[in-house]
This record gives C-alpha cells, sequence and structure tokens, in this order.
C-alpha cells in the first residue's frame, strides 16, 4: 500500500494567511508580527491585555515509553486539536519547536505526522523563527563574557576549576562533549577544561519556557548560577553583567509562534526543552496565551509519562499554577508487540499474546498519570496493520486498569478519525473530575525529592548516589534551593536507567551520575545513567540523506 510522506501532504495544504488564523483566537493583525505569510509572532503588548480573562480547559497528551515502532505523541496533539474544534470546541496546539539536533541525526522532526500536521512543516522543521539561534547566542555570550572577565582581571575571583557554565550548540556532536578551551598562549585566556550540551538542554532555554514575561525572563537570566569563588561563594550571570544583553538576545524569542494545522486551527509552537535531559514542555507563556484565547488547550509533554507528564505536572504545573483537566496517554498495537519481545521487522503479523504482554508498560503509565490526579484516557493511534483482536486486546487491558482505549484514526482521516476521543476528553474535562496535585511538596528535602520520583514514578526500589552528591544537595538546600523541584536526565526508552529494559520492570537501581543546579530556571537536575545531555550522531545520520532536488524542495528531512 503506498502513502504519501508527510512532507508531501503538507506540501499539499491549503493554507490560510496568518492573519485569519490569528482572527479566529481573536487576536488582532496589529498584534501578529508576520515571518512570511504562514507563521507570526504574538506581540507581548497583546498577551498583557488577555489578564483577567478566564481560562480554558488544559489536555495533556502523553504516551508510553518510545519505541522503534513509533508512538506518533505529536500527531495525537494536533490531531485531537482538530478533532475538538470539528466537535465545537475552540481548541487550541500547544507543541515545542523542533531541534536541528534529531532532524539531521535519527528522531525525525517534530510536527506531527499523516492528516494531522502543524505547517508550515518544512520551516518548522528547520530554522523556524530563530528562537532556538537567538538562545543558543544569549547562552553563549554569558559564556564569553565568563570568559571575558577572567581575562581582565577576574574582579570576581571566580575559580576557573568551578565554572560550572559550559557552551551549548544546536547539532548532535559527541566530540564537543569535553573540550579544552583558551589554548594558544597569554593572548587567549587561561586553559580550562569544560564542554557544550546541545542547546535544547540549556537552562537559558527552560528560562525562556518557565518565564511569564521579560521581566521574569531578566530576573530568572540574573539568576543563572555560572562559578563560584575558592571560597565556594556563587557567583551569577548578574554579577557578570550578562542578564540584561541575554534579554535583549531574547526578546523576540520569547513571544510565541502562531501557525496552523492541516485544517486552519490555530496552533502555538513555542520552546522546545527534551524531556530526557530537560523538562520536556512548551513554554508557560505561550500555555498561558492560550489558555486565555481558547475553550481547549491541547498539549504534550515530551517522550512517555515517566519523564515528560512527570516534568510536565512537578514543573511546569507547579512552577505557573496550571491545572490540568484531563490526560491523554498515546499508545500503538506496534509499540505493545515490541514491549512484548517482537522484533521491528516482524510487527506487521498478527501476535495477540506478544500485545498482551507488552501492556504492561502502558498500564505503568496510566497508574502513574491517575497518581496525580489527572482522569486519563488511552488513545490508540491506528496503524494499517493493525487487527481486530489486538486492538481488542489492548482495550481490555486498559479496562482492567480502571481507564478506556478508544482507536483512533487521525493519521489517515484527520480530525473525522478522532471524534470519538474529542467527546471522551470533553466528557472528562467538564466531569471536575480532575483533583491535580504533584507528587512531592516543595519542602521534602532534594533527595527525597528524587527517591519518590524513582520509586512512584520508576517503580525502582532504590536511588545510588555518591556522598559528594548527597553533600551537594545538602549544600544546596543550606543555601536556599531546598524547594525547587528535580529534573531528571535519564533514557527515554525505559523505566530503568538501561534503555534495554522495556515493558514494566521492578526491584531496579537509578543510579545519579551528577546533579547540576538551574536556578534560573528553578529546577535541579540529576542526570542519570548514561544519558547525555550533548548527544551523538548515529552511524548513518538522516543528514546523508537531507539535500535539495531540482525543483528546490527539501528531500529527505523524514
Amino acid at each position: 500500500m503506498a502513502f504519501k510522506t508527510d512532507i508531501e501532504i503538507a506540501r499539499e495544504a491549503k493554507k490560510k494567511p496568518i492573519m485569519e488564523i490569528g482572527a479566529k483566537l481573536g487576536i488582532p493583525s496589529e498584534h501578529l508580527l508576520p515571518y512570511g505569510h504562514d507563521k507570526a509572532k504574538v506581540s507581548q503588548e497583546f498577551i498583557k491585555s488577555l489578564a483577567g480573562r478566564p481560562d480554558g480547559k488544559l489536555v495533556l497528551v502523553t504516551a508510553i515509553n518510545p519505541t522503534p515502532a513509533g508512538e506518533g505523541k505529536t500527531t495525537t496533539t494536533v490531531g485531537l486539536g482538530d478533532g475538538l474544534n470539528r466537535i465545537g470546541k475552540k481548541a487550541v496546539v500547544c507543541i515545542r519547536e523542533a531541534s536541528l539536533g534529531p532532524n539531521f541525526g535519527m528522531k525525525g522532526g517534530a510536527a506531527g505526522g499523516g492528516m494531522a500536521q502543524v505547517v508550515p512543516m518544512e520551516e518548522m522543521n528547520l530554522h523556524f523563527t530563530g528562537d532556538f539561534h537567538a538562545i543558543t547566542s544569549a547562552h553563549n555570550l554569558l559564556s564569553a563574557m565568563i570568559d571575558n572577565h577572567i581575562y581582565w582581571g577576574n574582579e570576581l575571583q571566580i575559580d576557573e576549576r568551578r565554572i560550572v557554565w559550559r557552551r551549548v550548540m544546536d547539532m548532535n556532536d559527541r566530540a564537543l562533549r569535553d573540550i579544552v578551551v583558551n589554548l594558544g598562549g597569554v593572548a587567549n585566556g587561561f586553559p580550562r577544561q569544560t564542554g557544550f550540551d546541545i542547546t535544547v538542554a540549556s537552562e537559558v532555554m527552560a528560562i525562556l519556557c518557565l518565564s511569564n514575561d521579560l521581566d521574569d525572563l531578566q530576573k530568572r537570566l540574573g539568576d543563572i548560577v555560572v562559578a563560584y569563588t575558592r571560597e565556594k561563594k556563587a557567583i551569577y550571570a548578574r554579577d557578570i553583567k550578562a542578564d540584561g544583553a541575554m534579554t535583549v538576545l531574547l526578546k523576540d524569542a520569547m513571544q510565541p509562534n502562531i501557525v496552523q494545522t492541516l485544517e486552519n486551527n490555530p496552533a502555538f509552537v513555542h520552546g522546545g526543552p527534551f524531556a530526557n535531559i530537560a523538562h520536556g514542555c512548551n513554554s508557560v507563556i505561550a500555555t498561558k496565551t492560550a489558555l486565555k484565547l481558547g475553550e481547549y488547550v491541547v498539549t504534550e509533554a515530551g517522550f512517555g509519562a515517566d519523564l515528560g507528564a512527570e516534568k510536565f505536572f512537578d514543573i511546569k504545573c507547579r512552577k505557573a499554577g496550571l491545572k490540568p483537566s484531563a490526560a491523554v496517554i498515546v499508545a500503538t498495537v506496534r509499540a505493545m508487540k515490541m514491549n512484548g519481545g517482537v522484533a521491528k521487522a516482524d510487527l506487521g503479523a498478527e501476535n495477540v499474546e506478544a500485545v498482551q504482554k507488552g501492556c504492561p508498560n502502558l498500564g505503568r503509565h496510566i497508574g502513574n498519570v491517575k497518581s496525580f490526579g489527572v482522569p486519563v484516557v488511552v488513545a490508540i493511534n491506528h496503524f494499517y496493520s493493525d487487527t481486530d483482536a489486538e486492538i481488542a486486546a489492548v482495550k481490555a487491558y486498559v479496562a482492567e486498569q480502571g481507564a478506556e482505549a478508544i482507536l483512533c484514526k487521525h493519521w489517515a482521516l484527520g480530525s473525522e478519525g478522532i471524534e470519538e476521543l474529542a467527546h471522551k476528553v470533553v466528557q472528562m474535562a467538564e466531569s471536575g473530575a480532575a483533583n491535580f496535585a504533584p507528587l512531592y511538596p516543595d519542602a521534602m528535602p532534594l533527595f527525597q525529592k528524587l527517591e519518590t520520583i524513582a520509586k512512584r514514578i520508576y517503580h525502582a526500589d532504590e536511588v545510588i548516589a555518591d556522598k559528594s552528591i548527597r553533600d551537594q544537595l545538602k549544600t544546596w538546600e543550606a543555601a536556599g534551593y531546598g524547594h525547587l523541584p528535580i529534573c531528571v536526565a535519564k533514557t527515554q526508552y525505559s523505566f530503568t536507567t538501561d534503555p534495554t529494559v522495556r515493558g514494566a520492570p521492578t526491584g531496579h537501581t537509578v543510579p545519579v551520575r551528577e546533579v547540576r543546579l538551574s536556578a534560573g530556571a528553578g529546577f535541579i537536575v540529576a542526570i542519570c545513567g548514561e544519558i547525555m545531555t550533548m548527544p551523538g550522531l548515529p552511524k548513518v545520520p538522516s543528514a546523508e540523506v537531507i539535500r535539495l532536488n531540482d525543483e528546490g524542495n527539501v528531500e529527505g528531512l523524514f
């Protein structure tokens, strides 16, 4: 069976001028700053004018642990937004921007798929409106100003061994994980060891995504801890006098981007932290703006519910005062079979037993989301190879977990194929059943917060951390950071820190390799297992086949 590719479908989209999309939400044209005809930024002035309006209902789309079989979380997020509009609800989609790293590596883009996409797809998956470049520049300006301060006399008495601010770039490059800078003699400064992270792991990215406005943005940027003195006194970005210039670089990037779905419904696409190494949610300012403009806001959190949903609830919702009304967990029959031990090459053959064997991974995510007091429904993202018996097996298992699974065909049919899920989401959201609460209180000690996540969400037995890490957490508590939530950096492929362990394992341990203070963003990063904050390219990266064809169109992006 021949299918059109996502990029072919996107190119055939009948897009409307972005001013018309903004008008659907009541955004006057003078408050849309256009980037071409099909994308724009929403002015800060307009956003401020929305204060006092009631909020719509917030719906989270999350998923099982990702597998090579594919789950389709963004596709379902976009499809559900279209589906809600189809049944008469004023709905807005809120998703993250795409990073060049996975686009040229192996994951691909982040605009949805099939008939449930956000367009313009090519621009969204490449440079878009330049937000990531602005974040990269602001981050590296701070890096340059730290080294420059030391070069010109080091008035702040920074201990060069205790500089904790690395550099970033929006590309996978393992060669830059650990480097030495300032080589070449006296004119180039004092040599020291440092490294690069990918831009999506930057604290500046997290700050932009968690800030309410430009004033909040500058305060948070100033709060970044960049280094320590020999006496272990913290040095902040404001001490380097970098916060003002960084804010200037981020002024336009702070404004949410508005685009449209294939069905011409509005979508905010803003911010892009990964959930395996950062907090994995689109920006607070985009979500809050959408809630003032729509009856329903459909947003996603990266990867599985063990990472994305947990961080959405415990970091984003906690910090922004958001109260989600319902959650959708995306699963596929194919992924259940992979969790049940079937190889990717054999997924086309019916195997009900493997589906049943793989379902506990889904069950774990259902229980985790419910533990936050949010009602949940499962969306079975349909593939043409799924059989009736396999679908029935997933539905039966989910029913045993006290939830409902609904077959969704939005990839092939758009909003028509997801109407049933849209009605179910409305029913849950309007029932008032949600009683959201984070997993742990602010006052809980930092290491205990980490243990709570590991035991209640990952179902681990214990967290293993060296005394130096435990002491570091206690030091941060003494410095006034004990109220911060924990952001776990961990493989997305498993509840454990071993990416090869599928299903719903128990009795494992979570080893913590490093902890980082993100004082401006407002969380503590715990790096667990072998996860890297600067990914590498695979043996055969997507970049090898991406090119322009004779018509000047991009090929190989998907």
